[in-house]
């Protein structure tokens, strides 16, 4: 199976999409489409040699739209097609043309016939009214000029025998000139023009905050020349691999890479939402996208413009529209049986009642009221709105939501699995305690310590000899240096036997002492790690070393629980008296430890039977199975991780657990929202069909209150592209 991809032109609706899968899915060698509305693309599965390029573009044609294929690894900004003047004002010049044209006839009625009473209520209910001629034109010029870009579209569904809201209105225009009703077609079609052209615009504000993410980046980058020196400027993507890279104060970084030269600080916050400066020396990682502050710093390029961490961001917060939340899906269903059936009920409205002595003109004016409220425009255009800008604030607060469907899943869990190493603590092993024994001192025990583990790649050896640089204490040389293979190590120090170990090495030299072994006890109770250092007199003394729990840890437990998360499971593969002690610490409500990779899966699936759908959150690389099997998958820190980014559903693009509790907070924020317009666009619609039915309602009446119903849907979705003060809601979290 192959995929091709094109931007559409003009697909701002689901209505467009539903035309392109009757033109384009009809042909030969097609297996299947997708479509991103916001991102206006449509990509292609077919098979090996069966497509026709030229028969696509064509079906794309017959559908009343403009087709161009593009690289799939290419920009949007990039890639999109330089549309024409027409293509670009050419609704807005028609919807415009019709309002005036409608106004121009308002006031031609009102001032031939000498009265605004006659051209607002356009004659109805009058025994001798008819329209003058001139004013005739005028509607009728509105009619068209309004129905431009939608009776194309109304013949293609009709055509397919397939209604959507354009046959809709064209139907309901066309009636209202068959029974006289000029003024109400007018205002029909000029109304219903301008609430296409307001969503498409809605649309582009959607599409346009995703394309702002491009322009984080820098167009051109200053490199040193390869073989001469010299200072060369090029754009982004014609930077070699390895390039060394300039970056004055105050600009973005180019590309991704390593510091080469320099100190400064760099803002990271279009990356990973943090809202500080990070500071940035040689060996540190810099990511495209991100602003220099405050120093002047070279680094070496190791990823290519189209990979970088901002790079696939972008694709993935344009591709998550592929992956619809089940939310969207009903929506679309629904909309799908929706419209054929208001067409029936209209059909009944306009002959059951006159068959029963009703007029026929006054129930079919009745059941054009019906076709134009009836349009599912305002229930189907809000809810991919709602997605993508919650998918976009999302990004911007360094939250990567990899499709609308992992966001409605955020929003409904319940529980969530905690990895312990590097999400509820540092992940790195410190020394917490060091207790001197013998006349010793803390700094003499740290010496002789950091002495026997300089030649150790242990992580315990990294902690002390991270403690001894951090205390200033420099190790003494250690000469004759053994290492005890799975026990500790020896050597020579200032001529005299020096070891160090843990509690196992000190039972087998038999030098245990019960104020020793009190010592020992105690910290392994806690869950730390013991390193005995001593000599070949005595017991110099002990070392507690243990993975430190992350200070905000507590509070983040206490605010998911505020968000509404019901349970909190720590899962881990380190002892069961270490998780234990983590787990009272920072409140955790179940705890299971001793596991492996394949045991924290079998723990996930558990957890699903007995509490219903989990998030498991890890570092997406050793917990990669459980991210897999829970409902979704939340790797943590994954700014220079690739398989972080790649296995999540979704990935946090720093290390700060703010962000889970905001995470579940906007999920439920966005299907609250989602929901509200669900509704709101239903009670609409059903409140004008009782005035229908009641003979209350009228045409202008009914397309008003849709486009008032699309417009508050629309703008409603939209705030969530403001991530509802992000900045206020992690500062309150964190109090």
């Amino acid at each position: 199976m192959i995929r091709r991809t094109y931007r559409i032109s003009g697909m701002d609706c689901a209505e467009e999409v539903n035309a392109l899968k009757g033109t384009v899915g009809a042909l030969h060698g097609v297996e299947n489409l997708d479509f991103n509305l916001i991102d206006g693309t449509m990509t292609v599965h077919y098979e090996t040699g069966r497509l026709d390029e030229k028969a696509v573009l064509d079906a794309v044609r017959k559908a009343g739209l403009e087709a161009e294929a593009i690289d799939t690894a290419c920009p949007s900004e990039i890639c999109a097609i330089e549309e024409g003047w027409w293509h670009k004002r050419g609704r807005t010049l028609m919807c415009w043309s019709s309002g005036a044209l409608v106004l121009m006839g308002f006031l031609a009625h009102a001032l031939l016939h000498g009265n605004l009473l006659h051209a607002l209520i356009g004659g109805e209910g009058m025994a001798h009214h008819e329209f003058p001629l001139p004013v005739i034109l005028l509607y009728a010029a509105a009619v068209v000029t309004g129905g431009w870009f939608v009776v194309p579209k109304a013949w293609l569904a009709l055509r397919r025998l397939r209604a959507d809201m354009n046959l809709l209105m064209t139907i309901a225009v066309v009636g209202a000139m068959v029974i006289g009703q000029w003024f109400e077609a007018g205002t029909v079609a000029f109304l219903f023009a301008l609430s296409l052209l307001l969503e498409s615009w809605s649309v582009g504000r959607a599409r346009r905050a995703i394309r702002s993410l491009v322009n984080l980046t820098p167009p051109t980058a200053r490199y040193i020349g390869p073989h001469d020196g010299d200072i060369m400027e090029k754009a982004v993507a014609e930077v070699p691999l390895g390039a060394t890279v300039l970056v004055r104060p105050g600009e973005r970084i180019p590309l991704d890479g390593i510091v080469s030269k320099g100190r400064t600080a760099v803002n990271q916050a279009p990356i990973t939402g943090e809202s500080m400066p990070v500071a940035k020396q040689e060996g540190d990682e810099v990511f495209a996208g991100t602003i220099n502050e405050d120093g002047a710093i070279e680094f070496k390029a190791t990823k290519p413009a189209a990979d970088t961490t901002l790079a696939r961001i972008i694709r993935m917060v344009e591709q998550a529209q592929s992956r619809r939340a089940p939310v969207e899906q009903w929506v679309e269903k629904f909309a799908r049986y929706y419209t054929p059936a208001m067409i029936a009920v209209a059909f009944m409205v306009a002959v059951v009642p006159p068959l029963f002595g009703g007029q026929w003109g006054r129930w079919f004016y009745e059941a054009l009221v019906m076709l134009v409220i009836a349009c599912p425009c305002a229930l189907v255009i809000s809810t991919p709105v709602s997605i993508v800008a919650a998918l976009t604030a999302a990004a911007r607060a360094g939250v990567l939501i990899k499709g609308g469907a992992f966001l409605e899943a955020a929003g409904r869990v319940r529980v969530f699995a905690l990895d312990k190493t590097g999400t509820l603590t540092k992940g790195l092993p410190e020394v917490q305690e060091i207790v001197p024994l013998n006349g010793h001192t803390q700094n003499e025990l740290l010496a002789r310590a950091a002495a026997l583990e300089t030649h150790s790649e242990h992580p315990l050896a990294a902690a002390v000899l991270s403690k001894a640089r951090t205390e200033n204490v420099e190790p003494l040389v250690a000469q004759d240096f053994r290492a005890l293979k799975g026990r500790g190590a020896e050597a020579t120090i200032e001529g005299r036997h020096f070891w160090v170990g843990s509690h196992r090495l000190l039972h087998e030299k038999g030098v245990e002492e019960s104020e020793i072994h009190a010592h020992a006890q105690r910290m392994e109770d806690t869950g730390h790690s013991v390193i005995v250092v001593g000599s070949d007199r005595h017991v110099c003394g002990l070392i507690s070393v243990a993975d430190s729990i992350r200070p905000e840890a507590p509070a983040l437990v206490r605010q998911l629980k505020a968000a509404g998360v019901r349970h909190v499971v720590m899962l881990t593969g380190d002892n069961q008296g270490t998780a234990d002690a983590v787990g009272r610490a920072v409140g955790v409500d179940e705890v299971r430890a001793e596991l492996l990779p394949e045991d924290k899966m079998q723990a996930i699936l558990e957890i699903e039977r007995s509490h219903g759908s989990v998030a498991m959150v890890g570092d997406g690389v050793n917990d990669a199975p459980a991210l897999a099997t829970a409902t979704i998958g939340i790797a943590m820190g994954a700014v220079g991780t690739d398989a972080a980014i790649e296995t999540a559903d979704i990935a946090l693009m720093s290390d700060d657990l703010a962000r889970l509790p905001w995470l579940v907070r906007h999920a439920r924020r966005s299907l609250r929202i989602i929901r509200q317009n669900i509704i709101f666009a239903l009670s609409v619609k059903a409140a004008f069909m009782a005035l229908a039915l009641l003979q209350v309602a009228t045409l202008w009446m009914a397309i008003a209150a849709d486009m008032g119903a699309s417009l508050l849907v629309v703008f409603n979705a939209l705030r969530l592209l403001h991530g509802e003060n992000r900045r206020k809601e992690m500062h309150d979290e964190t109090l």
